[in-house]
């Protein structure tokens, strides 16, 4: 049997699989994330370690484990001193505090966009470390160690300082083409490569559980830890989207794009990520940072409610364009395509008039209009789009496939199983101890496609109403810089 553990932003979940990839156990814990300033995001590292400790015990089958990999939420800066202790609370992907780190890093002479082949954002891992430099300075001198989330838990099961391609990508310092830390970079920020875990493809054995943690949980000794990736680069793996022309759409509390190819190609525009797959190739993903996230703010934390089921069902009832009413889900800043932190979730054209219904679909629509400025630069680079492969939470919602359907004008594929990062995790696991040759191998296996939704008579009114959502933005986004 084969162990999935993926690290998200509010829970961890591991999922038991035996040697044909079906489900035996799944398990889940909470976390919290601390929200400060307005748009700062922290979590404590410590909180995902002891609900991944919790977790395991858990598990019934344990001893028949004989491999574990990881999936986790990205771009998370974990920083350890020289006796491996967590310095501070761990700056998560959300976070937006380090605008003017960007500019710095976006205008200095080392031209990180051409070294990484992306633009450096506010999200990524190093404007973090050099709002650290600049902020926290005697936390800075203390840095032994920089590490991605999910490696703070392999590097707690294994004792081994280790990451991958994929995740990595995400941090701004790696040579994405070449797949090797710069030199330059690391020299402009004044770290040691030995501060750097290394670097693995994402379905390689880096060791075997301590056996300290192997005792104390029942494990046996000889189970592999395989380092996994990046949750939305194990995420297409665990929808199967790990060829070209199959698309990957992630509906969780971001929403992401994401298409395969053989070789590193970027757009030249640097509007979206280029990055590396778990599959040992490379990937384009587009991301819009609150898609489950801001229909979850509208109906739990507006609505203080979490019947999820009858805000869609009512919906469902409003007609295409919920009555003139547009939504820019902008709740956390926005990166694909506009890369602008001060951006905020916006209604446009609210009346007397309007329902609560016609919100909750403005929502659903206005993210759904977001993941299509995603893929309008995919097809623009001639990206080949054969199959569109849905996951995430707002997966289980039908009127939110149909509108993706509709606003795509492409069929919306489901899969045999939702459970998308946990279960790629568990898949590269399988792969790492040799049970499938190759990732692709595996998923062919493994992922089956189950039900299509079309395109229906909708699609042509929501071709006039993308084009009045696009004009949204240009026109307010002066306005974002002064509220904040």
């Amino acid at each position: 049997m084969y162990l999935g553990i993926d690290l998200g932003t509010s829970a961890i979940k591991l999922l038991l699989v035996d040697n044909d990839g079906e489900i035996i156990e799944s398990v889940s814990k909470d976390y919290p994330v601390s929200y400060l300033n307005g748009n700062w995001a922290e979590q404590n590292p410590m909180d995902w370690w002891n609900a991944c400790y919790d977790g395991l015990k858990e598990i019934k089958n344990k001893n028949k484990i004989k491999g574990i990999s990881f999936s986790g939420q990205m771009h998370g800066l974990v920083i350890l001193d020289n006796e491996d202790k967590v310095i501070r609370p761990a700056i998560i992907w959300c976070d937006q505090r380090t605008v003017a780190e960007c500019k710095e890093l976006n205008s200095h002479s080392i031209d990180i966009k051409e070294i990484t082949g992306n633009e450096v954002l506010t999200g990524f891992t190093l404007p973090k470390l050099l709002w650290i430099k600049n902020n926290e300075i005697e936390n800075f001198k203390k840095i032994s160690k920089i590490m991605l989330p999910k490696d703070f838990i392999a590097y707690k099961l294994s004792g081994v300082f280790a990451t991958d391609y994929s995740d990595a990508s995400g941090m701004s310092i790696m040579n994405i083409k070449k797949k090797q830390w710069s030199k330059k970079i690391l020299n402009l920020m004044e770290i040691k490569c030995e501060n750097l875990p290394s670097l693995y493809e994402s379905f390689e054995v880096i060791g075997k559980v301590k056996n300290d943690i192997a005792n104390k949980l029942g494990l046996p000794n000889s189970i592999k830890i395989i380092i996994g990736g990046g949750d939305q680069a194990v995420g297409a793996v665990g929808v199967g989207a790990v060829k070209e022309g199959i698309l990957s759409v992630a509906l969780g509390t971001s929403g992401v794009v994401f298409a395969c190819s053989d070789i590193f190609i970027r757009d030249e525009k640097f509007r979206l990520h280029s990055f590396c797959h778990s599959n040992g190739k490379y990937h384009q993903m587009g991301v819009t940072l609150s898609a489950s996230g801001a229909l979850k703010w509208w109906v739990e934390g507006v609505n203080k409610e979490k019947n999820y089921e009858k805000y869609t069902l009512d919906a469902s009832k409003v007609k295409p364009g919920s009555n003139n009413l547009f939504f820019l889900p902008y709740l956390m800043g926005e990166r694909t395509p506009h890369n602008d932190p001060d951006a905020r979730g916006t209604f446009i054209g609210i009346t007397p008039t309007h329902t609560k219904a016609d919100m909750t679909r403005s929502i659903i629509e206005g993210v759904s209009f977001a993941l299509m400025d995603t893929l309008s630069l995919l097809k623009d680079m001639n990206i080949p789009i054969d199959s569109i492969r849905i996951s995430g939470g707002g997966s289980k919602s039908e009127l939110w496939k149909q509108i993706l359907a509709d606003i795509f004008g492409h069929e919306i594929v489901s899969i045999n199983s939702s459970e998308g990062p946990a279960l790629g995790a568990a898949i590269l696991a399988m792969v790492g101890c040799k049970e499938f040759s190759n990732v692709e191998k595996a998923c062919e296996v493994i992922i089956k496609e189950t039900n299509r939704v079309k395109p229906s008579k909708n699609r042509e009114i929501y071709k006039t109403l993308y084009s009045k959502y696009k004009k949204i933005y240009p026109l307010i986004k002066d306005v974002y810089k002064v509220i904040r």
